[in-house]
């Protein structure tokens, strides 16, 4: 009788120790919601999808207007609010101003700067641009009549995406996303990062935004910051490194 007494308290304490063990595991966050930057779209994710979803996670790609940042703040929670449970909000260059600002919606359970402007509230975008000067490299151009801003096509490859193949920039020259000169100068109202826990992934050969700006940025928005050689478009160039970034976003956050 006394053997099965303590062969049931070993089965209990065995049973207790391993639901208190997963417990005090810490799940993953299963969806990914990315939002691309301007003068692209969200095509070029591909290669990090891919990535991902071999590892399980659910992917989601909003695809932004890039007509003002609340639309698409609005683009971006409109996929938010479809999301079955907590959520990692990636953003790509203005991207990243986008969940800086979407990324206090209750689904977001932590935030990724992909080679992305990380604003304060009431700074706006362009405040940031004008910290540092820009690559010679650089090619965005002034407003055109519709107030529209564009990519120059004589630079888009060395100042946008100097590690891919010029027939890849060429095309993406051609389905370049435009965007409205307006969401540059509009102050944001709200600042994600001061309550969610971000990482970035510094793009070091970026000549669109200045690493320098990077740096600043993730510094002050106490970012767990991962350094990747490569242009602005680094997730492409890189996606098996950046796909990395964002599973560790996933996994360092409980629900």
């Amino acid at each position: 009788m006394k053997k099965i007494f303590n062969a049931g308290l070993l089965f209990f304490s065995l049973l207790t120790s391993t639901v208190m063990s997963n417990a005090q595991t810490p799940t993953a966050i299963k969806n990914i919601v990315i939002v691309h930057g301007a003068f692209a779209d969200g095509s070029g994710w591909q290669a990090v999808y891919e990535a991902l979803t071999k590892h399980g996670y659910n992917v989601t790609i909003v695809q932004n207007p890039l007509s003002s940042l609340a639309d698409d703040v609005a683009a971006t929670n409109r996929i938010l609010d479809k999301q079955d449970g907590p959520v990692v909000l990636v953003g790509h260059s203005w991207g990243g101003s986008v969940i800086t600002q979407a990324g206090v919606h209750p689904k977001v359970a932590a935030l990724v700067y992909v080679a992305a402007f990380v604003p304060d509230v009431k700074e706006t975008t362009l405040d940031l641009i004008k910290t540092a000067p820009p690559a010679p490299e650089n090619g965005i151009l002034p407003p055109d009549e519709k107030g529209y801003v564009y990519y120059d096509k004589q630079k888009f490859q060395a100042g946008f995406a100097a590690d891919l193949p010029k027939a890849t920039t060429d095309f993406m020259y051609a389905s370049q996303g435009p965007i409205a000169a307006q969401s540059f100068v509009t102050p944001l109202t709200e600042a994600a990062w001061k309550t969610k826990p971000s990482f970035a992934i510094l793009a070091t050969e970026d000549k669109s935004i200045n690493p320098d700006i990077q740096r600043t940025m993730y510094k002050r928005a106490g970012a767990k910051v991962t350094a990747l050689a490569g242009s602005h478009v680094i997730f492409m160039s890189k996606a098996k490194e950046t796909a990395d970034v964002i599973e560790l976003a996933a996994r360092s956050k409980t629900p």
